[in-house]
C-alpha cells in the first residue's frame, strides 16, 4: 500500500508540474491572442494592404484580429479604442488619425494593462510599447537624391518642382517633405509646395489640374505617395506633358510599371504594407507576452529607379521588400 500511495503521489506531482509548465509556456508564447487594430482609414490602397498583412499574420499564428476602421474620424477612433479595451484585447495596434488626439485613449489602455503598438504613424505622448514603421525622412531623401541625379543627367538647371503633400500636420507627411527638401538643397531646383491631397489619387488629380495651369514651367512632380504621384502623372499625360518627371513614395506596383528607359515615373521608395502588417502583429504578440520590444521597429525600405526596377518583385499591388527586422 505504501508503494501504491507513493506512486500515486509521484504521478500527481508530475501532472501538477506538467500543468504548471504548460501554463508557463502558454504565457511565454502568448497563444490564441485577441489583438485589436484601430486603423486610420481604408480610403488608401496602402492601408487596405496593411490590414491584409496583419490579418494574414494573425491567422497564421492562430490569433484573432479585431479590426476597426476610424474612416479618418478622430472621435470615432477614440470610441473604437474604448470598444477594444472593453472587449479585453491582449494587445492593441493603432494607426492614429491625429498624433495628438488619442492620448486619453492610450492612457485608458495602459490602465487596463493592454500594450499599445503604433504602426505607420507615431503618436505624440501616451504610453506606447513600440512603434512599427519606416524612416520616412530617409525615404523622402532617397527620392530627392534620385530627382537631383535625374535632373543633372538630363542637363536641366533651375528646375521647378511641384510637391503634392499628404495630410496637414501628419508626421509621415512632415518627414517625407523634410527628407526630400534636404536632398533638393544640394541643387538649384526650386520647390512649389502644393495642397494636401490626403494621399488620395482623385484629390491629387484635381490638385494637379490647377497646379499645372499655374506652373506651366514645371519639370518635376514629387508626391508624398505613389497613388497621388500617379494621379499627377495622369493629368500630365492628358495634357501631353511628357517632359515632366514624376516621383513618389511607397512602391505601388503601378508606379514601378510606369518606370523604364523612357518612362516619366523616375523614383519611389519601397514601403511594403503587407510586410508592415506582418511585423506589427509579431511585435504585438511579443508585447502581449510581456517580452521586451524595441521602441522603434524599422520595417526597412530601399530606393527603386528605372535602373533597378527589374530586380524588384512587384506582381502584387505593392512591390515586395521584406528584410529580417526582428530577432527570431
Amino acid at each position: 500500500m505504501n508503494t501504491r500511495r507513493a506512486l500515486i503521489a509521484s504521478f500527481s506531482a508530475a501532472v501538477s508540474a506538467l500543468a504548471l509548465l504548460s501554463m508557463s509556456g502558454a504565457t511565454a508564447q502568448a497563444k490564441d491572442l485577441k489583438i485589436g487594430f484601430s486603423q486610420v482609414t481604408l480610403q488608401s490602397p496602402f492601408y487596405v494592404q496593411l490590414k491584409t498583412g496583419a490579418e494574414a499574420a494573425a491567422k497564421a499564428s492562430g490569433d484573432t484580429l479585431v479590426f476597426l476602421d476610424a474612416n479618418g474620424d478622430v472621435t470615432k477612433q477614440n470610441n473604437d479604442i474604448q470598444d477594444l479595451i472593453t472587449q479585453g484585447v491582449d494587445a492593441m495596434i493603432i494607426n492614429p488619425v491625429n498624433p495628438d488626439a488619442v492620448g486619453p485613449s492610450l492612457d485608458a489602455a495602459a490602465a487596463a494593462g493592454i500594450p499599445v503598438i503604433t504602426v505607420d504613424r507615431p503618436v505624440n505622448g501616451g504610453k506606447v510599447a513600440a512603434h512599427v514603421g519606416r524612416d520616412n525622412k530617409a525615404m523622402g531623401k532617397l527620392v530627392g537624391e534620385a530627382v537631383v541625379a535625374k535632373l543633372k543627367a538630363a542637363g536641366v538647371t533651375g528646375a521647378k518642382i511641384i510637391e503634392i503633400q499628404g495630410d496637414a500636420g501628419g508626421a509621415v507627411m512632415m518627414d517625407r517633405r523634410d527628407g526630400f527638401h534636404d536632398a533638393i538643397k544640394a541643387s538649384d531646383a526650386k520647390i512649389v509646395e502644393g495642397p494636401y491631397a490626403e494621399y488620395i489619387r482623385a484629390n491629387a488629380v484635381t490638385a494637379m489640374q490647377d497646379l499645372l495651369q499655374a506652373n506651366s514651367d514645371v519639370k518635376v512632380v514629387y508626391a508624398h505617395n505613389d497613388d497621388m504621384a500617379l494621379g499627377a502623372l495622369q493629368v500630365l499625360k492628358e495634357n501631353n506633358r511628357n517632359d515632366v518627371f514624376v516621383a513618389g513614395v511607397d512602391g505601388l506596383s503601378e508606379a514601378l510599371n510606369a518606370m523604364g528607359p523612357n518612362g516619366q515615373f523616375i523614383a519611389t521608395a519601397l514601403n511594403d504594407p503587407q510586410y508592415l502588417g506582418d511585423v506589427t502583429i509579431q511585435v504585438a504578440r511579443e508585447a502581449a507576452a510581456k517580452k521586451p520590444v524595441p521602441k522603434f521597429v524599422d520595417a526597412g525600405s530601399v530606393l527603386v529607379t528605372a535602373d533597378t526596377v527589374s530586380k524588384v518583385p512587384h506582381a502584387g499591388l505593392f512591390a515586395e521588400y521584406r528584410p529580417t527586422v526582428l530577432n527570431k
